[in-house]
């Protein structure tokens, strides 16, 4: 555990350090008194213009991802799952809401400080230029060239974003386990990241155009500099930027994802043409993210090359299916990681991501994910497999998860889940039936509450138990299934027997088990390839310098600045392949060595379907597993989990807690009165009693008042904002057409339930002003008489929302002619 903390504390220290540098980056201090020195001291002939950058920008966060990896490979050989309280608290669910979704504290840490950190930047950028204001051109006037410096500094904001942009993206990461992140929950950040990134951008190169169309330089845009930037590749990697973020808009996204997948492969082409304009300075300061994507993204290449051996397939009566491969005993996951499937004979480029449901430690040799047949890819596949196939081709990436399972340590697991949306929590389930078996092994209890549409999706709960023939002692584990059909009010009287089908797949010799791309020592071989590298590359990058663009310099003569980027993304490139697929081909014939090793995987067919027993069949049980399974689940037919109960804890019990003890707090202070003695709780707080408005619909209103009154404003706002994000979201002319409704009509009774939703919550404030005996406004100063005229504005607001969601839901019933609706409501 010491190591641990030593490690933590060097990695915080750096990285503090990293982010100091980007908060002084545009104050007067840098620019006037750091940079001289530095460049005295880092530009030498070696480095030129990236001593400096490359110092401050590139090899700090290039340490952090190369120690990063030892850090990672001791904590994987320790084999420790706790970690302290501190950070493991940090990594608790903070916020749960749209559109961020699930975030932690360290992800809200972080958001927090990159958000400061370009506020911060913008107005120091903007504060300097202004106070000695740069004339590009003689007859520009002032304004112009304000409006010339706002311009120019917004992409210096950008270009911050662009340092952090390509972290999410990069799958195999030595830097976000480092903070308990993985590539799949912080992708959202890199979705946020290129829209902030691409707003900056855009109005920075409009911004320019405006510039030079007032102050007649038009004739700039197709400037290519041999001295200075180029105007021409910034202009191309502008337009070609737009596409990408045209396609990748939510809702474009949605409707035409291959549309947004293969443009987005333009990213190639704008990394390229973005780094022609900046140039080499500003390219240190964006390498570290760039660098590390692109190991990841070769090492993910060569692993997609080999063939992996498929063993088996369960084909569910839902549409799932459960592709079963060989894998190598000593590549170990964590639950809930994803796996990356390639089909060739279904589409040459396309990859996809599925849940992984085995566990490594219960199944060593064999990996597991499921499949649900919704799209038009899914549903080849289940025809595929469906057919007389006695072999798949198939390519795989991954896995990918968690770097650890934090879940293990908690006494009791609740588990709620709708359709396939079960799978992430077979893959927990069937680590902790591993754990169980352990003589140590103590192990949570579990509450399992799946809900189903029919009684075919049912069978989804035969994936908790492994397919194999090995006994499972499982009568530790203390696991509770509710399970809930919702469509269905009866169980079918039909046999389930031949539900669901097993196929068995002919072992090919060319295709191999799934293995860690770099072997076992995984960690250690990427740490080797970032560091072997960037050392390569600081050596031929000073190679390069000296000998070949500091003599040009040196006689007088100027080498043109686009070649210095186009040596740097050469030198980056080949020292990435070199390093890289040396180290590769050096741990691929061990891979291959071992993989020969592994023997044939056949898997038993079962006779039954564990889902029958719950429909109705005989229960001629000859396995304990199953029996203690069965047991343990309940099965609700026309019923719906009611979860409504917890919002008794979470929506009324805080209020009534602070009644209660705001009760006691006023008993004790009527009774600590010393009459004249005392200073009355009051004067503590009497500034935010004084009266801050006087005049107006809401009479005198002091800052108490106010700060309450704009606290609720802004609640109503960020909930209609949510409620039209998460209601709309999802409302496309195709998912209307199946309803049989028209996407006016789906909107409209989205607006009515949304006015509803709102009405109810100022509702919920509605007596709290005419609660004449109320403790909890004199806990805060005030009283029912003075904020009466509360209860008067609330009224309004409720009747006027509670009218408006009436009148929706009349006309969206008389358009659907299903005005018998308002009976049964």
């Amino acid at each position: 555990m010491k190591f641990r903390a030593v490690w933590q504390i060097f990695f915080l220290l750096v990285f503090v350090g990293y982010i100091f540098i980007w908060a002084m980056l545009p104050t007067k201090t840098y620019k006037n008194s750091w940079t001289p020195k530095l460049n005295e001291k880092l530009n030498s002939t070696y480095f030129r213009e990236h001593g400096t950058n490359l110092l401050l920008f590139s090899f700090p966060l290039m340490l952090i991802a190369a120690l990063g990896c030892v850090y990672l490979h001791l904590q994987k050989k320790s084999n420790s799952e706790s970690s302290k309280s501190c950070s493991r608290s940090l990594r608790h669910p903070a916020m749960a809401m749209a559109p961020l979704g699930i975030v932690n504290a360290v992800e809200l840490i972080f958001a927090a400080m990159f958000a400061a950190l370009l506020i911060w930047s913008l107005a120091n950028y903007l504060y300097v230029s202004f106070q000695k204001l740069y004339m590009d051109t003689p007859t520009a006037t002032e304004g112009q060239e304000k409006f010339r410096s706002v311009s120019l500094r917004v992409s210096y904001i950008g270009h911050t974003c662009w340092a952090f942009l390509f972290f999410p993206v990069t799958r195999g990461s030595s830097i976000l386990p480092l903070v308990g992140l993985t590539s799949e929950s912080s992708i959202k950040y890199h979705i946020w990241l290129g829209h902030v990134s691409m707003i900056l951008f855009a109005a920075h190169s409009i911004g320019f155009i405006i510039y030079w169309a007032m102050t007649d330089q038009m004739y700039l845009m197709l400037q290519w500099s041999s001295t200075y930037l180029s105007n021409v590749a910034g202009f191309i990697a502008f337009v070609v930027s737009l596409g990408m973020w045209v396609t990748s808009i939510d809702r474009v996204r949605r409707k035409m994802f291959e549309v947004f997948f293969y443009t987005h492969h333009l990213y190639i082409l704008y990394v390229f043409f973005y780094m022609l304009h900046v140039g080499v300075a500003y390219l240190c300061m964006i390498l570290p993210g760039i660098y590390l994507f692109l190991i990841d993204r070769y090492l993910r290449f060569l692993q997609s090359r080999r063939r992996t051996r498929v063993v088996s397939t369960r084909l569910f009566p839902n549409g799932s299916m459960e592709l079963t491969f060989a894998k190598n005993p000593e590549l170990s996951y964590n639950p809930t990681s994803i796996l990356f499937l390639h089909v060739p004979s279904i589409c040459k480029l396309q990859w996809h991501p599925f849940t992984v449901v085995s566990s490594s430690n219960l199944e060593i040799d064999k990996l597991s994910v499921v499949i649900k047949s919704q799209g038009s890819w899914t549903q080849k596949l289940y025809k595929q497999l469906s057919s007389s196939l006695d072999h798949l081709e198939v390519s795989t990436e991954g896995p990918y998860g968690p770097a650890s399972s934090p879940f293990l340590s908690r006494e009791s697991l609740v588990m709620i889940s709708g359709g396939s949306g079960i799978t992430p929590f077979i893959s927990i389930i069937r680590e902790i039936i591993f754990r169980s078996t352990e003589s140590k092994g103590k192990v949570p209890k579990v509450l399992l509450i799946a809900a189903f549409k029919n009684t075919t999706d049912l069978t989804m709960l035969d994936l908790l138990l492994p397919l194999s023939g090995t006994p499972l002692d499982i009568s530790k584990l203390q696991l509770r299934i509710e399970a809930y059909i919702t469509q269905e009010h009866e169980s079918p009287l039909a046999d389930a027997k031949k539900q669901i089908e097993t196929k068995l797949f002919k072992p090919n010799p060319s295709d191999s088990p799934i293995s860690e791309v770099l072997g076992k020592n995984s960690w250690l071989w990427l740490g080797a390839i970032i560091s072997s590298s960037f050392v390569m590359f600081l050596i031929l990058l000073g190679f390069v310098t000296c000998y070949h663009i500091y003599p040009v310099e040196r006689r007088g003569e100027n080498y043109h600045y686009s070649f210095k980027i186009l040596w740097d993304m050469f030198l980056v490139c080949a020292c990435v392949l070199i390093a890289t697929s040396a180290i590769f081909l050096w741990q691929k014939k061990k891979i291959s060595a071992d993989g020969k090793q592994i023997q044939n995987v056949y898997l038993p067919t079962p006779t039954t379907s564990p889902s029958s027993w719950f429909c109705g069949s005989d229960r001629e049980l000859e396995s304990l597993p199953t029996q203690s399974l069965v047991q343990s689940t309940n099965v609700h037919f026309g019923a719906r989990p009611d979860l409504k109960s917890a919002y008794i804890l979470i929506y009324s019990f805080p209020i009534l807690l602070i009644a209660t003890l705001g009760c006691l707090c006023l008993h004790l202070e009527k009774y600590t009165d010393d009459s004249e003695n005392r200073t009355p709780r009051d004067q503590r707080f009497v500034s935010w009693r004084q009266p801050v408005l006087v005049r107006g619909p809401l009479g005198i209103v002091s800052w108490t008042e106010l700060s309450c009154l704009v606290m609720f404003v802004v609640l109503l706002v960020w909930s209609v904002s949510a409620y039209v994000h998460s209601m709309f979201k999802n409302i496309t002319r195709q998912s209307t057409s199946k309803m049989g409704e028209l996407v006016w009509e789906v909107k409209l009774d989205s607006v009515a339930l949304l006015l509803g939703l709102v009405g109810n919550i100022c509702l919920s404030f509605l007596f709290f002003p005419v609660t004449r005996g109320s403790p909890i406004l004199r806990l805060v100063g005030l009283t029912s008489e003075s904020t009466v005229k509360y209860h008067i504005w609330l009224g309004h607001t409720v009747l006027t929302l509670f009218t408006a969601h009436g009148l929706c839901y009349i006309i969206f019933w008389a358009d659907t002619s299903d005005v018998g609706d308002a009976e049964m409501e």
